[in-house]
């Protein structure tokens, strides 16, 4: 079932668009949200919504004698990354993966002397793209493992837990999955986001994020009088990149090393646009960062002409790691269910957002655990089967485990 459901869920085409002014962004995200809604009814779950944004919540109500008992949820994004189509995904299963190169397409093969850590999946089940889409297992591989686990749940009445809420949400990947997420409706004690990768990964702490546009105004007059009085944008785009810091971009920056990351940049000589992303685990530092950013447009105004850069930086979300750690049993429950199905925790930082980050800050402790999918947002992106069926088993040790 987990496979089937992970395969059903990977057909529909959920791609979310960041210049949308909608939530949620895009309207075919709510085509497989109410599709999980059905499910949930049919599985016999209660107090199963979804709301006017296309939140879907259920309940896997407590067997008897644990009413008590905590309430925890397990939440899971249904959105793909815009950075690549998530339409017509044909998935690919390969049975035993002997450990060698994956041959995508006639054209594109996955080597693993660029992806090295196929080699650990040596002997797993593994599903990967035909090299045309992104697969789709951020985060619909967590989608399929809570679903899986609640069927099992929902069909196991011998297995003794206490209320479990869950939850699926839309426009993760651009930032905005919990606008309007109600915590005192979904009516959790923790939760956990069934969104990291790499089998064992337990995260809950992750980068403070912020969002920067910046608008050039150059002057455009014609190449051949153009001395002394032409502004080229591009140029000046090209300067503020290069007065930021080389060695802060992320392909030279890992664990706790934050970045500057120019995610967007279009222009003509008359004007020119570019978007970056700004992250640090660190708050004094990720301050500093936009502080420097601020200072390399007021260079640029000051030795071209005032007022002709402008900056725009919007905060993100920020690292939940002073929400979760005062609550070190939701941290060691899930060290326990990993152990509990042979795989060791591997604690750290997520390079990255997800939906808990804001979810802890709202009240919701909520850290966040693997799911088997690797190389995100991209058409090498794969995920292991093999890896998938531990998640769901760690989601139903959780159960139990608050249940004592």
């Amino acid at each position: 079932m987990l496979l089937d459901r992970f395969l059903k869920y990977v057909s529909f085409d959920t791609q979310s668009d960041e210049n949308s002014e909608t939530f949620p962004s895009t309207e075919k995200q709510k085509v497989l949200l109410s599709y999980l809604k059905e499910e949930m009814e049919s599985l016999g779950m209660t107090e199963v919504t979804m709301d006017e944004y296309g939140y879907v919540m259920g309940t896997i109500p407590a067997t008897k004698g644990k009413e008590n008992a905590p309430v925890i949820g397990f939440i899971a994004h249904v959105d793909t990354a815009p950075d690549m189509s998530g339409k017509d995904v044909k998935p690919r299963i390969v049975e035993e993966y002997d450990g060698g190169d994956l041959v995508l397409n006639g054209q594109l093969t996955m080597k693993v002397s660029d992806f090295p850590e196929l080699s650990f999946f040596k002997g797993h089940t593994l599903i990967h793209t035909d090299g045309t889409t992104l697969l789709g297992a951020d985060d619909k591989a967590g989608v399929a493992e809570i679903m899986t686990a609640a069927e099992y749940l929902m069909t196991h009445p011998e297995v003794e837990h206490g209320k479990i809420r869950i939850g699926f949400t839309p426009d993760e990947e651009i930032g905005r999955g919990v606008d309007y997420f109600n915590v005192e409706k979904f009516g959790a004690d923790f939760a956990y986001t069934m969104d990291g990768g790499f089998e064992g990964e337990l995260e809950y702490e992750n980068f403070n994020a912020a969002g920067a546009k910046i608008h050039i105004q150059g002057r455009n007059v014609h190449p051949g009088v153009a001395k002394g009085k032409m502004l080229n944008a591009i140029d000046i785009a090209c300067e503020l990149n290069q007065l930021l810091p080389a060695t802060e971009r992320p392909q030279f920056t890992e664990g706790y090393e934050g970045f500057f990351h120019c995610v967007g940049f279009k222009g003509t000589v008359e004007e020119a646009d570019l978007q970056y992303i700004i992250r640090d685990h660190d708050m004094e530092l990720f301050e500093k960062k936009k502080q420097f950013m601020v200072a390399c447009v007021e260079h640029l105004n000051h030795k071209y002409s005032a007022g002709i850069v402008s900056l725009q930086i919007k905060d993100q979300y920020f690292n939940m790691r002073k929400m979760v750690e005062p609550h070190p049993q939701v941290i060691d429950k899930a060290k326990e269910a990993m152990r509990m199905v042979g795989v060791e925790p591997i604690v750290k930082p997520i390079r990255g957002g997800t939906d808990g980050a804001r979810l802890s800050f709202m009240g919701l402790p909520c850290p966040n655990l693997f799911t088997g999918g690797m190389n995100f947002h991209g058409k090498f992106e794969y995920c292991s089967l093999t890896t998938m069926q531990k998640a769901q088993q760690v989601i139903l040790n959780l159960a139990t485990l608050w249940a004592k």
